[in-house]
């Protein structure tokens, strides 16, 4: 599969879901929680809203490095689909959180009520395990892949 082709599996994938967990910390401290997410697929880019009070709000004021997954629930290990990735978080403002707004409020237009701050999550790099395309099967993508030599196809690999 071609690079282009691993990631319009990854963001047809991203599309379809709605909730990530995000994990944070620091030197001292990880949390993670669970959010629901609006996806920005031109930018590769998450949109959420949590407030700056929270646990896990508090440790991006420190660190705004953070990983995730995104995955669905299923039991039977032939089906299993889902996604980890990295990148980072920062709180919008301006045109870029109305914006940003109501893309998300497309997505759950009960959150039209909140006054809750909205975040970006910028994707660095996200991995897609695809057990229906066989078992193990990964879809990778990179904001800045590294040099690939020549022959070798990017975006594809079998095992972690």
């Amino acid at each position: 599969m071609t690079q282009d082709n691993a990631l319009k599996a990854i963001t047809a994938y991203l599309k379809k879901q709605h909730v990530l967990t995000l994990c944070v910390g620091d030197a001292q401290s990880l949390w993670s929680a669970n959010c629901f997410y609006a996806f920005n697929e031109s930018e590769m880019s998450f949109y959420m809203l949590t407030d700056h009070a929270t646990r896990h709000g508090q440790l991006l004021a420190l660190n705004s490095h953070v990983a995730g997954t995104v995955s669905d629930q299923t039991i039977t290990v032939s089906l299993i689909k889902g996604a980890q990735y990295s990148g980072e978080m920062n709180v919008l403002s301006g045109e870029a959180s109305q914006d940003a707004r109501r893309i998300y409020t497309g997505r759950f237009p009960l959150a039209k009520l909140a006054t809750t701050p909205i975040w970006c999550l910028r994707l660095d790099e996200v991995k897609l395990t695809n057990n229906k395309l066989g078992f193990g099967t990964k879809l990778s993508w990179q904001r800045h892949p590294p040099a690939t030599p020549a022959g070798d196809e990017a975006g594809v690999h079998a095992g972690t």
